[in-house]
């Protein structure tokens, strides 16, 4: 493989893995936490890294032990619990709750400020536009890295960089010295937690495998170094912008409280800083990342969805409905859809993460236990602790250690471990 040529690879690969993380919601979450934080913003922004960029990088080289396949990474714990919680990781960051969240979030932070109002008809006309262009730009899988890397993403860094740049120069005030909430780090930490990246990466493995592929890629170990390079190429700039965003939102902390709308903050720290101009500038990153999140994501749920029902039902039929499926969604509202989604993230995302941190060791793990006792424990605290939270029965969960930064099901997941460890396999 030409040097040069891996090179541009890399590039193409890293900035176009940036813009599947990226979407609009990342926008968002730094500034609010850069309000909330003010002086200490920078603790804030660690917090907020470790669990967004550090988490989505470690599963991304998680998801190589197993080819970059998403039903292989589950299929530690059975066939069946296997499809059910790859399915739901699908569904989450997929057709239930990312796809249709983008093109809603496009019209809010993108074309609605620019705008200056807002109807039905005209979220109706951007909400066809924005899904009309997800559909063509995935029914091929093959380029979707490509069109990705080389073209959208430029425009959409650029437009953030502007934005930062100048918040940096000519910042609009001082962070505040007071703090708003009680544990700095931990509100870092949980709202990382929640971006869902760490999803993203086990969904896109596929999208990017296979373009590497055709790009004659075909060795494994030149897959993997590939995959990590572009891994930590999007993870640096992933970081950089979080830190960038997170300083804007500081620089207004004494304007803010903590009930400000977060979508707000960064659509007038934008127009406070370049004015109009901002506003355009904000709304084309806005789109953007959108729009590159929803292809990344599309095209990864429609490789999925074709595996899983080996083939009967075509890439671009799946890609078809999901842009219907959006486009309705993104007209009618997804706060609905959000409501239902949330519940299922909580129960879904722990064992993944446990599972996240034993693909390292797959090789040296000969007994399957290892892997299904602490998915399930993980599971099963947190299942108890969503009916907790929506019936109010079961409070005892709360009692385990970390219940109170969501986190509760780490220590008996542990325990699940050390107790697998000394079960003979049969």
């Amino acid at each position: 493989m030409n040097k040069k040529n891996s090179i541009a690879d890399m590039l193409t690969f890293g900035f176009a893995l940036f813009a599947m993380f990226f979407g609009a919601g990342n926008l968002i979450f730094p500034p609010y936490l850069g309000v909330l934080a003010g002086s200490s913003w920078l603790v804030i922004f660690l917090g907020f890294t470790v669990t967004a960029v550090g988490l989505a990088l470690v599963a991304l080289m998680a998801v190589t032990y197993y080819d970059c396949d998403i039903m292989k990474f589950f299929s530690p714990i059975g066939k069946t619990p296997a499809l059910i919680l790859s399915f739901m990781v699908i569904m989450c960051v997929g057709p239930l709750l990312v796809i249709p969240r983008t093109g809603a979030t496009a019209y809010e932070m993108g074309i609605k400020p620019i705008l200056g109002f807002h109807n039905f008809f005209t979220i109706s006309i951007v909400a066809i536009i924005f899904y009309i262009l997800t559909y063509f730009l995935t029914v091929k899988p093959s380029k979707v890295v490509d069109i990705i890397g080389k073209f959208l993403t430029p425009f959409l860094i650029l437009a953030l960089v502007v934005i930062i740049v100048k918040g940096i120069i000519s910042p609009i005030g001082a962070p505040s010295e007071t703090v708003k909430i009680n544990s700095v780090l931990g509100k870092g930490l949980i709202d990382g937690y929640q971006t869902m990246d760490c999803f993203v990466s086990l969904a896109v493995g596929s999208v990017l495998l296979l373009t590497l592929k055709n790009k004659g890629y075909n060795d494994p170990n030149q897959q993997v170094k590939m995959l990590f390079k572009s891994g930590l190429i999007a993870c640096t700039t992933l970081a950089l912008i979080y830190g960038g965003l997170t300083y804007l939102g500081a620089t207004v902390s004494k304007t803010y409280g903590i009930d400000v709308q977060q979508a707000d903050i960064i659509v007038n720290v934008t127009q406070e800083l370049l004015g109009n101009a901002g506003k355009i500038a904000l709304g084309l990153a806005s789109f953007l990342a959108c729009l590159t999140t929803a292809i990344g994501l599309t095209s990864a749920s429609g490789e999925y969805l074709v595996s899983i029902t080996k083939g009967k039902i075509k890439y671009s039929t799946f890609v078809l409905y999901m842009c219907l499926f959006g486009t309705v969604a993104a007209i009618i509202g997804v706060s609905g859809i959000v409501k239902i989604g949330a519940p299922i993230l909580a129960v879904v995302y722990p064992p993944t993460i446990v599972l996240i941190i034993l693909a390292f060791f797959k090789d040296k793990i000969k007994n399957d236990l290892i892997f299904k006792l602490p998915a399930f424990t993980a599971v099963t605290i947190s299942f108890i602790q969503v009916i907790y939270e929506q019936l109010g029965i079961f409070k005892f969960i709360t009692i385990l250690p970390l219940s109170d930064v969501g986190f509760n099901w780490i220590i008996p997941s542990f325990v699940a471990f050390v107790i697998a460890l000394f079960i003979k396999k049969k």
